[in-house]
Parts: C-alpha cells; sequence; structure tokens
C-alpha cells in the first residue's frame, strides 16, 4: 500500500528534481528544434494537413475565377463587388461588442448605409462612360442616366447627411465612445476597402489584361513564397510574419519576376484580354491591339558566339518575338514581388495587435477575404497609377483628349463642341490671312 507523504516543500530535494526534469523535458523539443537549425520545418501531421486544405480550397478558387475571368468585364465587376461586401462585413464584426444588438438596434444598418452611399460615390464616375453607352439605345433610361450622372454628387452628399443625421439620433448614455470608435472604424473600412476596389474595377474596363496580370502575379507570389518557404525555410524575414522567411521572399520574387514576363506575351496575345469594354454588355470583342501588343522580333545571333553552329541546327530558333508590354510587366513583377508583402506585413500587424488569427473563416486553408486581399490592395492601386502615368501617357495627346470627349460628354454636347471648335478654327484661319 503506497503511503501519502503529504506536499512536498519546494525548497526540499524532491521538489529540485522534479522542477529540473520538468524543464529539461519542456525545453528539449525546443532546443532540439534551434540545434537543427530551423523553426519552421518541422514534420508533424498538422502541417501537412494544412497544407491539403489550403491546396483543395485553392483549386476550387482558381476554377470559379476562371469561369468568370470567361464570362467578361461585367462579371469581373460583379466579382470584385461581392469580394467587397465580403470583406466589409468581416471588418464590421471585427470590433463588434457582445448584446449590441441588444442595446443600439438598428446600428448595423446605418454601417450598411454608408457602404451602399460609398459604393454609389466611387463607381458612379467609373462607370459614366459605359452606362451612357448602354443606355443610347433607349431614349428615356439614356436621359435617367444623364440626370442621375449631372446630379451624381448631389444625391450622394445628402445620402451621406441622411447618415450622418441617423448617427446622431442614435447617440446613447454610456454607449458614445462605443459608438464614435464604431462610426470612425466603418470610415477606415470604407476608405481601404472602396480606395483598392474602385482602381480594380477602372483596371478592368481598360481591358482584363490590367486586372488579370498584377492580381495573377500576386497570387503567383503567395504561392511560391508559400511553397519556398514550406520546404526551405530557415532565415526568419520578419516579426510580424514568424512564418515568412528570406528563403521564401528571394524564391518568391525569381519566381514572380520570370512569370510576369513570360505570362504577359500568353495574355497579350487574347483580344478578350486587351481589348477595354466601352459598355455594360458581355459581347465578344474585337479591337485593334495597340502597339503595346504588337510584337516586335529579337535576333539572337547576336548572342551566340561565333564557334557555335548555329545555322547547322535547324531545331534552334533563330529570333524571338516579345511583346513590347512584357517590359512594362517586369515592372508590376518587381512591385509585386518586393513591395506588396508589405500588405500582408501590414495585415499581421493589425491580426497581433487585436489578437486575431485571421479576418475571419469563409476560405478553408487561408481565413477570410480580406487575409487573401491584403496584398491586391496594395497591387490594385499600383497598377492604375503605373498604368496611367507610364501606358497611357505614351499615347498621343490628341488621342487622348478625343479618347475623354467621347467618354465624358453626351451626343448633345459633342456636337456643340464640334461647333464651338469649328467656329474657333475659322476665326484664327480669318486672322491668319
Amino acid at each position: 500500500m503506497q503511503r501519502d507523504h503529504g506536499p512536498v516543500s519546494p525548497s526540499s530535494p524532491t521538489a529540485r528534481i522534479r522542477h529540473r526534469r520538468h524543464v529539461s523535458e519542456s525545453t528539449l523539443p525546443v532546443i532540439s528544434r534551434r540545434l537543427s537549425g530551423s523553426q519552421f520545418l518541422i514534420d508533424d501531421e498538422d502541417k501537412y494537413r494544412s497544407m491539403k486544405i489550403r491546396t483543395f480550397s485553392s483549386f476550387w478558387m482558381l476554377l470559379g475565377i476562371l469561369l468568370i475571368i470567361y464570362l467578361g468585364h461585367l462579371y469581373i465587376c460583379a466579382m470584385v463587388v461581392v469580394i467587397q461586401i465580403i470583406m466589409t462585413r468581416e471588418l464590421f464584426c471585427l470590433l463588434r461588442r457582445a448584446n449590441e444588438r441588444k442595446h443600439l438596434p438598428g446600428f448595423r444598418l446605418l454601417n450598411w448605409h454608408f457602404f451602399f452611399t460609398a459604393m454609389l460615390f466611387v463607381y458612379g464616375p467609373i462607370l459614366n462612360q459605359q452606362l451612357v453607352k448602354t443606355a443610347k439605345s433607349d431614349k428615356v433610361f439614356f436621359k435617367l442616366v444623364i440626370r442621375l450622372m449631372k446630379y451624381h454628387m448631389v444625391i450622394c452628399y445628402f445620402l451621406y447627411i441622411a447618415g450622418l443625421v441617423w448617427f446622431i439620433l442614435t447617440l446613447k448614455k454610456k454607449m458614445y465612445n462605443y459608438q464614435f470608435g464604431q462610426y470612425a472604424w466603418t470610415h477606415m473600412i470604407l476608405f481601404v476597402v472602396f480606395m483598392q476596389s474602385s482602381f480594380t474595377v477602372a483596371n478592368i474596363f481598360e481591358g482584363i489584361f490590367w486586372f488579370l496580370l498584377p492580381a495573377s502575379l500576386i497570387a503567383i507570389n503567395d504561392v511560391a513564397a508559400y511553397l519556398f518557404g514550406f520546404f526551405f525555410g530557415r532565415t526568419p524575414l520578419i516579426q510580424l510574419s514568424p512564418k515568412k522567411t528570406w528563403e521564401g521572399f528571394i524564391g518568391a520574387s525569381v519566381a514572380t519576376m520570370t512569370s510576369a514576363f513570360l505570362l504577359a506575351n500568353v495574355l497579350g496575345r487574347f483580344q478578350w484580354f486587351t481589348c477595354p469594354r466601352e459598355d455594360l454588355s458581355t459581347g465578344w470583342l474585337e479591337c485593334d491591339p495597340g502597339p503595346l501588343f504588337k510584337p516586335d522580333y529579337y535576333s539572337l545571333s547576336a548572342w551566340v558566339p561565333e564557334w557555335f553552329p548555329w545555322k547547322e541546327i535547324s531545331v534552334l530558333p533563330k529570333e524571338i518575338s516579345v511583346l513590347p508590354v512584357q517590359w512594362h510587366a517586369l515592372c508590376l513583377g518587381l512591385f509585386a514581388s518586393i513591395i506588396a508583402p508589405f500588405g500582408g506585413f501590414f495585415a499581421s500587424g493589425f491580426k497581433r495587435a487585436f489578437k486575431i488569427k485571421d479576418f475571419g473563416a469563409s476560405i478553408p486553408g487561408h481565413g477570410g477575404f480580406t487575409d487573401r486581399m491584403d496584398c491586391q490592395m496594395v497591387m490594385a492601386i499600383f497598377a492604375y497609377i503605373y498604368y496611367q502615368s507610364f501606358v497611357v501617357s505614351q499615347e498621343n495627346p490628341a488621342e487622348m483628349i478625343f479618347d475623354q470627349i467621347m467618354r465624358h460628354l453626351s451626343f448633345e454636347e459633342q456636337t456643340a463642341l464640334y461647333l464651338r471648335l469649328g467656329q474657333i478654327l475659322r476665326e484664327r484661319r480669318f486672322s491668319v490671312s
């Protein structure tokens, strides 16, 4: 029969031996991992199970995105709006207090009022041209669209003022700090989400190419960083993301730059990707691809040594074709490799500040849509700015002005401009003669 000796004193030899044994057993795995030179490649079942779930969900997401891209510009914009709504919902729920509905009924409805007001304000000017060209077939609808575009700012302003009055009327004692904090949080969400999504929609109507290439480069960089870090990761990259490694960062940069150059050549040869969409239809597009998507041919003989029997080997190509847009793609790839990942680091720091693992659970193995779109936000804005600064600016100024006239002026306004311009040119002609 075993006898109970009572509690053991902390200063007794038995307690010290147990403490040493406990410390040595608890620190042994840490020491062994440090001696092995890596804290990232631990052969456990959870690691590979997570990878399987992540791969499976990524596969189905890729199939869905490819189908939507096949359907065309309008469906891609609808996808962006849906993702935007899901992201906003995830961020709204992030700081929601328990029993909020009980103390503040209808408060979330107010947040969504601001959301749809911001949507009308942002997308109105972007879709101005497409709405006008789509409505030309129906005179009543065309007049309605013209009036809405004319008073667009007024409508959005009074919708926002209505939301502000609504917010003030819902203020309650002992809830002021929370309500004003939610008011500021709502506006920050709208600024972040709509800023990137508006640039994304603008890129789509300029051509699917300018949406698909930047988004693909972020996805390639993310997957390559995960794989290189998974198999070769040894050196931590940044404290905000302990799983990020220098090996993953460098490997992903090389893979992204290479993919940018090759993928631009493939996408740039299809008019479905390169033609801009001028209205809200879904039909097939035909257009002049422009100089960016017309190949330049480079001879390979200048790069081959004289002693190499180049001409005798008929299988080898004598020249290669490169689309001019591929050089622009390298700039996009460089940004996606070096700068865009900092959007993910920012999101990681944000989640650490609020002590959460993911923004949501919409995508198995990935978290929420906000977790997947952190780098896409940074990339969408850069792609739009780069396109407007270094691609559109290379066009003829007269062509640019003509394009703006056709986009933003109605037929009556274009006719008035034509008559006025003709009058000015005739007066100048008489004055010169």
